[in-house]
């Protein structure tokens, strides 16, 4: 059963209130998806949640990387964050060599884009947050959990 905990469309003026009620559904979870078209949005929301949370560091896309580790205040979602970005990678076989799996199962927060290039090692309880752009200014959001 698929739960659908947000829907709707937003503009760049809007991403105060969004991470705010997103950062409150992700607190219920270790693994959050981000779907969406390249330029989507998907890094700049992962990057105001981590400026929720209190990362001090630049929040960058790990695309070359992989993965990029922060610390947080701790509160919300513990003090440790992965954003992980699988772009680069062309199968599961190469996500298992990198050692995504070990920090998708490591207990800490783990924001991930590009999931669709590993869906089979993908913990079962995880947050998709789908992102679809509808034009130059506005966004949709939907965020369920569960199966499909």
């Amino acid at each position: 059963m698929v739960m659908e905990w947000m829907s709707r469309l937003y503009g760049i003026t809007d991403l105060p209130e969004i991470t705010k009620e997103l950062a409150q559904i992700i607190s219920q979870f270790r693994v959050v998806t981000f779907t969406g078209n390249l330029g989507a949005g998907k890094t700049t929301l992962i990057k105001r949640l981590c400026c929720h949370w209190g990362v001090k560091e630049t929040v960058n896309s790990p695309t070359f990387s992989l993965v990029n580790q922060y610390s947080t205040e701790g509160a919300e979602v513990g003090d440790v964050l992965f954003h992980i970005d699988l772009y680069r990678l062309k199968n599961e076989e190469e996500a298992f060599n990198a050692g995504i799996e070990e920090h998708l199962f490591s207990g800490h927060l783990c924001l991930v884009e590009w999931p669709e290039k590993v869906i089979g090692i993908i913990p079962g309880n995880t947050l998709r947050v789908e992102i679809t752009t509808q034009d130059h200014e506005q966004r949709h959001i939907r965020v369920v959990s569960g199966e499909n």
